[in-house]
């Protein structure tokens, strides 16, 4: 019988407001600022532009770090009883079978002989099997940050009615324990404002030309000779009509894209992840490891819940203390930082044998493991050098 131990993460409170600056303080968002906040840009947006929201007061253009979750309002379900032990053990591998995915392997290898495989003698087999826990945390974190975009016509509904805060927004999450993103504008933080870049006239100045309508002429660097003769593409000026503004001096405005107008407001990024880790009990076949984790093995146990407990009178006692260990690091590590959906645990059975065969009176091993029976055999007694043309 599987017994288990339910871990609940510790709460977080929320914290209170703070006077507002520049931009605006938030609960959970102080100090959120952009990596390029020290040196804005010439044309950086004026400091007055955005305007203070409730409970978004400090957060800035450029965003900041991820908002802790507010304390959850019910408590989290009780735990459900786990499964009866299930069989908990692999069926033995066959030597046609052993014999069969070394043949596979072979042939995928063009410098590998079939000698061993047609040759060689298997003298013994050993099984290393071995068990994989895996826990999978599946979370949602949110920021947020001042947006802006060309005005198109959206309604302005800054203070029509108090903004949600952060973790009130409403957000549809996907499917359970996959990795997902979101830009949602809040509703209630929308207004505009004139163009910074333009000064609300929807064009600025060509970068290309200097605001000159004109270029050096390109077959001739701006000499006006070519060949020691006037330059046919410039008629001998030296310039050439500038291609990014037809000319003009002026092109349309790039940050309000001619609209003269930019709708300021506050953009909530929500992003839910799937965190996995795993770990396999060591086996001491020498096989590494790292193998294995390409291959799958006989599922023995699987749970999900809200936040999952410690399988603890596992069988196998590194299971039990794995399952403890990782369990307390994911609640403590993604807790904090956003609100955990849904956790998952898995432990799989993983067959792992050794195969020791004999070859011209020499003894050699390969390993087979996994369900998909991949084999790995590092020291192949019969390779050659071959040249792909």
């Amino acid at each position: 019988m599987v017994c288990f131990f339910f871990f609940i993460p510790a709460a977080y409170s929320p914290l209170m407001p703070t006077s507002a600056n520049t931009f605006s303080s938030v609960p959970f968002y102080e100090g959120n600022v952009s990596a390029g906040a020290m040196y804005p840009p010439v044309m950086a947006p004026q400091a007055n532009m955005f305007g203070n929201v409730p409970g978004y007061e400090g957060t800035v253009p450029g965003g900041g770090g991820f908002l802790p979750p507010p304390m959850p309002m019910e408590p989290v379900a009780p735990p459900q009883p786990g499964p009866e032990n299930p069989e908990w053990s692999i069926p033995s591998l066959s030597e046609d079978e052993a014999r069969e995915a070394f043949k596979e392997f072979v042939s995928s290898h063009c410098c590998y002989s079939d000698a061993p495989v047609t040759e060689g003698e298997i003298t013994s087999m050993e099984p290393f099997n071995t068990f994989r826990y895996r826990l999978e945390t599946f979370t949602e974190s949110r920021s947020t940050e001042w947006a802006e975009k060309p005005y198109e016509g959206e309604p302005a509904d800054f203070y029509t009615q108090p903004a949600p805060r952060p973790w009130e927004v409403q957000a549809t999450p996907p499917k359970l324990f996959s990795d997902h993103k979101m830009k949602i504008r809040v509703p209630y933080t929308s207004s505009v404002k004139e163009c910074y870049t333009c000064h609300a006239t929807g064009i600025e100045q060509c970068t290309e030309c200097n605001g000159c309508g004109k270029k050096s002429c390109w077959v001739c660097n701006g000499t006006g000779v070519k060949f020691d003769a006037a330059c046919s593409h410039c008629n001998g000026t030296g310039k050439e009509s500038c291609s990014k503004c037809n000319g003009r001096g002026k092109k349309e405005c790039q940050t309000c894209k001619g609209k003269r107008q930019l709708l300021t407001y506050i953009e909530l990024k929500v992003e839910w992840k799937n965190n996995v880790e795993d770990h396999v009990v060591e086996h001491n076949s020498g096989l590494k490891t790292d193998k294995l984790s390409s291959v799958n093995g006989k599922e023995l146990f699987k749970n999900s819940q809200n936040l999952v407990y410690p399988l603890f009178g596992f069988p196998n006692p590194a299971v039990s203390q794995t399952s403890e260990r990782l369990i307390k690091e994911h609640q403590t590590k993604y807790g904090q930082t956003s609100r955990i959906l849904q956790q998952r645990q898995t432990v799989e059975l993983i067959p792992i044998t050794r195969v020791n065969y004999k070859w011209k009176d020499n003894t050699h091993a390969y390993y087979v493991y996994g369900k998909e029976h991949k084999v790995n055999a590092d020291n192949y007694p019969a390779t050659c050098c071959c040249v792909i043309l």
